[in-house]
């Protein structure tokens, strides 16, 4: 067994994309940007599309790239594009692209060309998320460059899309009036002659909780890997977490009461009690501000951090309890022996389970287990 692994539940991602495209019924885009939210690029693609996903949406076009020479030849978007990327190399490997602005038109054309073929383009709108996308002052100039390098055959325009800024709180009216920019930007293109587009609005929270942000094709990311982007409990959802991060006690040791434990003392034992070692840190994506808060599954219960975690290592009390040097440590799973969910672990160190899941690895192997990659 590793000394420390991170095993990844591959039937449970083709689950949980099934679960979503019944809930939809309409054709799913499955996100696997950031080598799948953690899981591994090229096994969760494959179950995902093994689940039933109809597209696969990466950010940038090296994510697309190395899928299309492992042999994945499903359709695929990137939408993180900068001046002088590889536009020709996804171009040639039929890759969709996603242009917010009109130099990123004209570079995509030039593309294309070099190539000797017509990229495939989704044009992005910025309704309020104020991140990615064409702002309204300058959509109408993008829509009419679009059609008209459509009418060249220069481009083929085959989506429109935005992203939502607040989808993680469904009743929040910046949702309603992003939905309004959205199809104010739409009816723009459509009167510019852009018409029969693939429309996409919705992410994992907007796929789960808002039917009319479904539109055309739904996006959704984490809810593929089982986590609930609303914070609550996936099950809810009928999704089931694909991870599980695992490592193995190094060290049991007895100490006295008032010994101080890692860097800086910021725990100090009470009683003579059981120390044990366990052989990961920051540098495997463990948060250092997991200090005296994170929690774990060791020796059949439910334990804490203690001490400072270092790059390498940290350090649970154990008390009295009979724990040995080799037994198992559950970071984070899916809850179901009564270990911490990756949920409990962004509420313990403030932060967001995306976070975690795409941060965790550094010198820890990675295991697959169920048939669908």
């Amino acid at each position: 067994m590793a000394r420390a692994e991170i095993v990844v539940d591959l039937d449970a991602i083709q689950h949980n994309v099934q679960r979503l495209k019944q809930h939809v019924a309409r054709p799913l885009m499955a996100i696997v940007k950031a080598d799948a939210y953690g899981h591994g690029l090229l096994p969760c693609a494959r179950a995902c599309l093994a689940g039933g996903a109809d597209m696969l949406g990466v950010a940038i076009i090296d994510e697309a790239l190395t899928l299309r020479q492992a042999g994945v030849a499903a359709p695929m978007m990137a939408w993180l594009i900068g001046p002088g990327d590889r536009l020709a190399d996804a171009v040639l490997a039929d890759v969709e692209l996603s242009v917010n602005a009109t130099w990123a038109l004209e570079e995509l054309i030039a593309a294309g060309q070099a190539a000797g073929a017509a990229p495939r383009v989704h044009l992005k709108a910025d309704t309020g998320l104020s991140r990615a996308g064409a702002v309204p002052a300058d959509w109408a100039r993008l829509v009419a460059a679009t059609a008209r390098a459509a009418a060249a055959r220069t481009v083929r325009p085959v989506g429109l899309w935005s992203h939502l800024a607040y989808a993680d709180a469904p009743d929040h009216p910046t949702i309603d009036r992003q939905i309004g920019a959205f199809k104010e930007a739409v009816d723009i293109a459509e009167r510019a002659g852009l018409r029969g587009m693939t429309k996409h609005l919705a992410n994992s929270a907007a796929t789960l909780t808002r039917p009319e942000t479904w539109l055309d094709m739904v996006r959704p990311g984490i809810a593929c890997y089982g986590l609930d982007p609303l914070g609550g409990d996936p099950a809810v959802h009928g999704l089931r977490p694909a991870m599980t991060v695992r490592a193995e006690v190094a060290l049991v040791k007895r100490v006295p009461a008032g010994s101080g434990v890692s860097y800086g003392h910021e725990y100090v034992t009470d009683r003579e009690t059981g120390l044990a070692l366990v052989p990961i840190g920051y540098a495997e994506g463990i948060p250092r501000n997991a200090t005296n808060v994170g929690p774990v599954w060791l020796g059949g219960a439910r334990r804490t951090i203690r001490g400072r975690v270092c790059m390498d290592q940290f350090v649970v009390d154990v008390g009295d309890d009979p724990v040995r040097a080799g037994d198992e440590v559950l970071v984070w799973g899916p809850g179901t022996q009564g270990e911490p969910t990756a949920q409990d672990w962004a509420d313990a160190v403030d932060t967001i389970h995306y976070e975690l899941v795409t941060r965790i690895g550094g010198r820890m192997t990675r295991r697959y287990v169920g048939g669908s990659g």
